[in-house]
């Protein structure tokens, strides 16, 4: 006997009615027979919006990506835009990946657009998600969408919204527009599409936004040195090879080698396990090319090309990956630097990272008196902190999850003009003698040796999610009061906004807006974050520790040292 909850039940059956296409009804009742299981999880709950946007898998029901799910986000996103612009024509961009349905998905959303009477320029073909922030500020538009996953699994697709300043939603745009989508029933969705208000757009964006990306990220190097770089490239299938080959041939970069194999955009990422940069396997290809033809420097970038994975060459000369936090370091460190060199440090700048990143950045903002901002995950918080202070200049920013945003001429983490800028880094450091890693360590000798390494814990499924919420709970009912034989002298809770001092037994407030995120230190130095992710079904524990590096000769030593802590805070918290 095929059971089925009286509340999923009835989710299901308003899908079974006139508001849906016959094809959807009959898969419907075909997969109430086949597969109730599955009916359950496509749909206990609506897909909500996370860090980056909203993501899911591909499929029916409302915890599915699919026709419907999207047009009643656009047909809500409509409303909004209707309301909040009501003297204008509201006129919104659209980008999609490589993935399977984007295009599909970008025509149906262009589709509701318009019906709403809405202006919409429509991506002739896939492009990078940096590009689309680019393109919403240069065409003037209200908003714009990106259908992409990013880096989740090929079964997954989703749907990224920004807003006039070329960030992704924030409060309260975000929290109006949820409730909007919300109040909505799918028989409102206007799917009849007004072609007279589609305009597709190409490569008349494309040449703006190269040359706007050279703009941002070229630094003074010489011909010869950008000529002597050996650089190796990936797209890993995805929408970069769409922009960054051009971008760096544009800035003078002649010696590319890009990995072939991997070229054609396409969604099943068929050399790959995962398409995701921060995975050493999907750099694994790239570096068995730089090995054949000696190169100095492997680049790859994720499906959507707003995060890149770099690898160097350590002191013995072997191919190593740099972690996200190490390529912020380095971007950063070097944007500054150029700053400073150009006498352009006056007080009024600010550099900007993430709760869960590397407490280095702060370090290096002491070190060359600038303003130190953070916020939640993800970067919509960075572009909303160059929207909420217009006065002072962003120089660059990222998160230890790969990304990284370099001025704000793009409102994203951009892995076309970062891959740019780490190639000059690369090329001025080769031309001095030395290399990446060597500029890497340098830094630590000078600030203090940071590292750090994160844990993801997968919890698929319904019975997944309840997993990661319960552990989350059972974390503030029973905290840390020490960890690996260091006492915890400061707990950060994001879900109370509320900072707690152990020493003196005070609270403070955090003015971050609230999130499930909790944060331990310890007086050893030791950060310890755990935080569900807003995009996968994973919960992840960021791990940070730190000391003095007081020669280059004591790198390798010392990191052992701060591994070795790492892996005794895991054992000692059970992960």
């Amino acid at each position: 006997m095929i059971y089925i909850k009286p509340e999923i039940l009835k989710r299901v059956n308003s899908w079974q009615t006139p508001a849906f296409d016959e094809e959807t009804q009959k898969k419907i009742k075909d997969t109430i027979a086949s597969d109730p299981k599955g009916l359950e999880e496509s749909f206990y709950k609506d897909l909500e919006f996370g860090t980056g946007g909203m993501r899911g898998i591909m499929g029916l029901g409302t915890n599915r990506i699919n026709k419907y799910t999207l047009g009643k986000n656009t047909q809500g996103l409509s409303n909004y835009l209707i309301q909040a612009f009501p003297d204008e024509t509201p006129k919104v961009a659209i980008a999609y990946d490589c993935r399977h349905n984007s295009k599909t998905f970008g025509k149906i959303v262009a589709d509701v657009f318009s019906a709403n009477g809405i202006k919409v320029y429509l991506f002739e073909d896939l492009r990078p998600t940096p590009e689309l922030s680019f393109a919403l500020k240069h065409l003037n538009c209200h908003c714009g969408i990106v259908l992409t996953a990013s880096h989740n699994p090929p079964e997954y697709n989703g749907y990224k919204v920004y807003w006039q300043d070329g960030g992704q939603l924030v409060p309260p745009q975000e929290g109006e527009i949820i409730a909007e989508i919300n109040s909505l029933e799918y028989s409102e969705i206007k799917f009849d599409a007004n072609p007279q208000l589609i305009e597709y757009i190409g490569k008349e964006i494309d040449n703006v936004f190269i040359e706007a990306s050279i703009e941002n990220g070229s630094f003074n190097t010489s011909t010869a040195a950008k000529q002597n770089l050996n650089v190796v490239f990936t797209s890993l299938h995805g929408t970069s090879i769409m922009s960054i080959p051009e971008t760096l041939k544009r800035a003078g970069y002649s010696n590319v080698h890009i990995v072939e194999e991997q070229r054609e955009p396409d969604g099943n990422f068929p050399t790959v396990k995962s398409p995701n940069p921060e995975e050493p396997e999907a750099l694994k290809m790239a570096m068995e090319l730089a090995e054949k033809v000696n190169g100095d420097i492997v680049i790859g970038t994720d499906p959507d090309c707003d995060r890149l994975g770099i690898v160097v060459r350590n002191l013995e000369n072997e191919l190593v990956i740099l972690n996200g936090n190490q390529t912020m370091l380095l971007m950063t460190d070097f944007l500054l630097q150029q700053w400073k060199n150009s006498d352009k440090i006056n007080g009024n700048q600010f550099i900007a990272s993430t709760i869960v990143s590397t407490p280095m950045m702060a370090v290096l903002a002491d070190a060359y008196d600038v303003d130190y901002k953070i916020g939640l995950t993800g970067f919509k918080w960075i572009a909303k902190m160059i929207k909420d202070f217009p006065n002072q200049d962003f120089i660059g920013g990222g998160e230890e999850s790969f990304g990284y945003m370099v001025g704000d001429f793009v409102r994203d983490k951009d892995a076309v003009t970062s891959t740019l800028l780490a190639c000059e880094i690369a090329a001025q450091a080769k031309a001095e003698g030395k290399s990446l890693y060597k500029k890497l360590i340098d830094l630590y000798v000078e600030h203090g040796l940071y590292k750090e390494r994160l844990i993801s814990l997968t919890k698929k499924g319904i019975e997944g999610a309840q997993e990661i919420k319960q552990m989350m709970v059972d974390a503030r009912n029973n905290p840390l009061h020490e960890i690996n034989n260091s006492k915890v002298i400061r707990v950060e809770d994001y879900l109370t906004s509320t900072a707690s001092d152990i020493k003196t037994s005070t609270n403070e407030a955090l003015d971050i807006p609230k999130s499930n995120v909790l944060i331990y230190y310890t007086e050893d130095g030791s950060k310890i974050a755990l935080r569900p992710s807003g995009t996968e079904p994973k919960i992840k524990f960021y791990i940070s520790v730190n000391t003095a590096l007081n020669n280059a000769s004591d790198f390798k030593e010392t990191e052992q040292l701060l591994e070795n802590r790492i892996d005794a805070i895991l054992k000692d918290m059970k992960l």
